[in-house]
């Protein structure tokens, strides 16, 4: 992520913007809850597919 840029002639943050800043500062795996995740079955771990990555389409001038 990044970091707080304050231009000039910004006003200052407030304490309620600061504290909105802080509860969404980005997590570390170990502190991301997957629980209410259900997880695959074998069937549908079977039925995955590698995705295919699209190709722009080229204009061929004549």
């Amino acid at each position: 992520m990044g970091s707080i840029r304050i231009y000039k002639g910004m006003p200052p943050l407030t304490e309620e913007e600061i504290a909105e800043l802080d509860r969404n500062k980005p997590k570390s795996d170990d502190e991301i809850d997957y629980s209410d995740i259900p997880p695959l079955t074998d069937e549908e771990l079977a039925r995955m597919r590698r995705a295919r990555l699209r190709r722009e389409k080229q204009n061929i001038a004549s």
